[in-house]
């Protein structure tokens, strides 16, 4: 079974930095896929950015060049790094273990997905 659990969230300023973990259990991260979602009040949920098996990204244009997704499989560990952080940053934040991570957001969700419990990310002055 694939089990993630988020942390890391909290609140910012705007333009502060905030690294948010996924630490995977019960798989081989190796083999998979993740990414992070968001939701933000009143909103769906957003694909923000996502990391391949072999380590390849993609991001949702409204964080390129200030997110960056990273993992670390020996840890089962999945990292985003979020920088210069905006008040339409704030969201919760999920990671989701096993997506289709392809260049458009839109098609990362796969019916055998899992997404954690989320952690809330408030970026306000």
């Amino acid at each position: 079974q694939l089990h993630v659990v988020e942390s890391g969230g909290g609140l910012v300023q705007p333009g502060w930095s905030m690294r948010l973990t996924c630490t995977a259990s019960g798989f081989t991260l190796d083999y998979y896929a993740m990414a992070w979602f968001r939701q933000a009040p009143g909103k769906e949920p957003e694909g923000v950015s996502c990391i391949n098996s072999l380590a390849g990204t993609h991001y949702v244009d409204s964080v390129k060049g200030r997110f960056t997704i990273s993992r670390d499989n020996r840890e089962a560990t999945v990292y985003l790094q979020m920088t210069d952080l905006k008040p339409e940053d704030t969201a919760v934040y999920y990671c989701v273990a096993n997506v289709e991570c392809m260049a458009a957001p839109q098609y990362w969700n796969n019916p055998d997905e899992s997404w954690g419990q989320g952690t809330q990310v408030t970026v306000s002055s």
